[in-house]
């Protein structure tokens, strides 16, 4: 097998070192959270089995499992369905589990997470030090730990991790990430007692302290982790500098931890950790930071880093120890095979949109966008698996439905050719990415992927092409199949009365270049289309006012991600005329009215419609009599967003 890669990256995969084990690379996968696949008391399911044999494959050295709640009452369950570790009953998945570690060569370690202020889900009421109120309303009111509970919740942890190491798990980890208990009681926000555990920051790093010492003493012979914020993000509520992070690592370096990886972020810190927003290497001076101060521990680290080649620079350089990794993982479980033969340009990229963490907070099992067998492992029609009939198929569209199907379908046998009118693949999401304030490259690398596996698979792609029933005659009896992936497109007959000799473009018209925005621009819609677009204007001095009906922006933008708009928006100063319904549109603007029916005109030389949507289905029925399969598609069946695009074509790929 070619292995070429490695010697590439040979920081990456140079064995290593790890109290005491022999570690085949220097990866660690890193407890990306929880998956939320289990039951609501607490078993793990044979979905998250299945889920969990796919990461066990991974090829990483060091591989955590998902953070399991460790007290019996749900005080430290932060998510429906998060697995339990604090009886024996649940012994027998993780011993599969670490079984599942060790038979794919990697040292297993399971994770203990008492959620704290973000606990309770069941409860509703959440422990951590001080009653500080929640700034984020979904979260449960808190209630203050007493010092019994605090040694009682010591006394869990050490339970919990002597639990984990008789189910096969070779050591254990606990974390702060995210704002948890621990570090509820290492920041200064949260922990305002005035007893021996508040105060001081020897005081507030008291409970991290006897934590570590309780599960040493239980598992004297295993390995600890500790994952440890470098930078709180919390300055707006009074959280920790960052001085004061890196005393709290040395106090658990002193405690005698076997590894601390650091992090970043609380899930209220009001600036973003690991969107796409943050460039890739951003957070790289905190592990290089760490590693100096502590040069004798093992410092992993992977915040915003989601690229060997990156992660085996860093290594080189001393920056940390061992790159931990776990949403790009999540995008393309076989990056660390492909990267070792060599084959980067063939990897599915995280492209930081966080579904994964919308979903959570939604109290949903997560998914990927960029993977849609994410969570469906079990599931046999989820399987690429040989066609029973090979076909010939067509693929009208080479946006991500179109072309994840055409993908699909050729890894099954069948013969595949992709049309599109456009010179280039990626329908309308190419227009919006190069738009993006955020990192425009990960949204970018999704075309690039497809085309590059497209050409490797042998799918023939051809652009510049009109799809139309005249064409269809040509080609009768060619194709067994046709795939209907054409998108939307604007619905111009939802549009307000225009006035004669003015136009208003369709946002992706202007995004992919079609079209020009001049002068004073207003746009219509301000969902994820018309937020995208107008920022992009705005950063290049257009003066833009921003239309919706609703009195709220951003309402089809994911859940973690609506923040970021809002933030820009304001950045920007861009206006925003919320809760207005336009009654027309002539040469001195667009005319809107309130719920009261008060009337304004907004001047515009341009107006741009980035909504209503409606699906482009006229292929679906002029092809009927034409082909003996046709299927819509992606926004051909309804206008979403990418990830339902990219599940559409995956799944029709899958049954075609």
């Amino acid at each position: 097998m070619n292995r070429s890669g490695e010697a590439k990256l040979r920081h990456l995969f140079q064995p290593a070192e790890f109290a005491g084990f022999k570690v085949k690379n220097r990866v660690k996968y890193g407890a990306c959270c929880v998956s939320n696949y289990n039951t609501r008391d607490g078993f793990i399911t044979p979905r998250e089995l299945a889920r969990t044999r796919i990461i066990a494959e991974t090829g990483c050295g060091i591989i955590t499992n998902q953070g399991a709640y460790p007290d019996p009452l749900g005080e430290g369950k932060a998510y429906f369905r998060q697995v339990a570790i604090f009886d024996d009953k649940f012994l027998p998945q993780f011993e599969m589990i670490a079984r599942m570690i060790h038979d794919n060569g990697g040292v297993a370690i399971q994770q203990i997470l008492h959620a704290g202020r973000y606990g309770g889900i069941d409860l509703g009421y959440c422990i951590q030090p001080s009653v500080v109120p929640q700034t984020l309303p979904h979260f449960r009111p808190p209630r203050e730990i007493t010092k019994a509970q605090i040694k009682e919740t010591v006394a869990q942890h050490a339970e919990a991790a002597r639990r984990a190491i008789k189910a096969g798990f070779d050591g254990t980890e606990i974390t702060s990430f995210m704002g948890y208990l621990m570090a509820n009681f290492n920041s200064r926000f949260t922990n305002q007692r005035t007893d021996e555990y508040g105060g001081s920051l020897e005081n507030r790093g008291r409970f991290m302290r006897e934590l570590i010492d309780g599960i040493k003493q239980a598992t004297p012979d295993h390995p600890l982790i500790v994952r440890l914020n470098g930078t709180e993000l919390m300055d707006k509520w009074g959280g920790n500098s960052e001085d004061e992070c890196f005393e709290l690592m040395q106090q658990a370096a002193e405690c005698g931890v076997d590894m601390i990886s650091v992090t970043v972020g609380w899930q209220e810190a009001p600036e973003s950790s690991i969107g796409r927003d943050i460039p890739p290497g951003h957070w790289n001076h905190l592990a290089a930071r760490a590693k100096k101060l502590l040069p004798d521990v093992p410092i992993a680290f992977g915040q915003r880093l989601p690229n060997p080649a990156m992660a085996d620079q860093c290594l080189a350089e001393g920056i940390f120890d061992f790159w931990e990794v776990c949403r790009p993982l999540l995008a393309d479980p076989q990056m660390l095979h492909k990267a070792a033969e060599d084959r980067m340009d063939e990897v599915r990229r995280c492209v930081g949109s966080l579904n994964c963490l919308s979903r959570l907070f939604r109290d949903l099992p997560y998914t990927c966008t960029m993977n849609p067998a994410l969570g469906h492992e079990v599931e046999p029609e989820y399987s690429i698996k040989p066609a029973a009939v090979k076909k010939n198929i067509m693929v009208v569209g080479a946006g991500p439905a179109g072309m994840e199907c055409a993908l699909t379908a050729a890894q099954r046998g069948h013969t595949v050719t992709v049309y599109d009118k456009n010179d280039r693949i990626g329908g309308a999401l190419f227009g919006y990415a190069s738009n993006d304030l955020a990192n425009r490259d990960d949204m970018l690398s999704v075309m690039t992927y497809y085309e590059t596996v497209a050409r490797k698979l042998g799918v023939e792609v051809k652009l510049n092409t009109v799809v139309d029933p005249k064409l269809m005659r040509e080609l009768l009896h060619v194709y067994d199949a046709a795939i209907i992936a054409t998108g939307c497109r604007l619905d111009r007959s939802q549009l307000p009365p225009i006035e004669d000799g003015v136009e208003v473009l369709a946002a992706v018209d202007v995004a992919c270049g079609r079209a020009e925005a001049n002068g004073k621009v207003v746009i219509l819609g301000g969902g994820k289309v018309g937020l995208t677009l107008a920022e992009s204007l705005a950063t290049s001095k257009h003066d833009v006012t921003i239309v919706e009906a609703d009195k709220r922006l951003a309402g089809d933008v994911m859940p973690s991600w609506k923040w970021r708009h809002t933030a820009w928006i304001e950045e920007l100063e861009i206006p925003a005329v919320t809760g207005v319904r336009v009654t027309k549109i002539d040469r001195a603007g667009v005319h809107v009215a309130d719920a009261k029916g008060n009337a304004r005109v907004i001047p515009a030389d341009t107006v741009i419609a980035a909504s209503p949507a409606v699906p482009a289905q006229e292929l679906i029925h002029a092809f009927e009599w034409m082909v003996d399969e046709v299927h819509p598609c992606g926004d051909a069946v309804t206008p979403r967003g990418l990830g339902a695009a990219i599940q559409d074509g995956y799944r029709l790929g899958c049954r075609i």
